[in-house]
């Protein structure tokens, strides 16, 4: 398994129960995945240096877990279909 830092970008408008769905659904994903978590930051209300779409706030989440390579697409198009996320970046961390 490879490690990975995952940081997302939640719409301002999200409230708390949201923003719990989205970790929960994320941590879900790398679990069926055949993943595990190593570290959960939840998300911090932070001033965007650039609009992004309509929103000058975000709530910015970082997330890290370790994955099997071959599954780190099938995590990506999660991501992807998660309607609340803005912007995501996954990097892949030192072994």
């Amino acid at each position: 398994m490879r490690p990975y830092e995952l940081m997302y970008l939640v719409q301002p408008t999200a409230d708390e129960e949201r923003l719990t769905a989205v970790s929960d659904r994320l941590q879900q994903s790398i679990g069926s995945l055949g993943g595990k978590i190593e570290k959960v930051t939840p998300p911090i209300r932070r001033r965007l240096a650039y609009e992004i779409g309509k929103y000058r706030d975000g709530q910015y989440g970082v997330l890290e877990y370790s994955l099997p390579p071959d599954q780190s697409r099938e995590f990506e198009r999660t991501i992807k279909l998660t309607e609340d996320i803005l912007r995501h970046i996954v990097i892949r961390r030192d072994e």
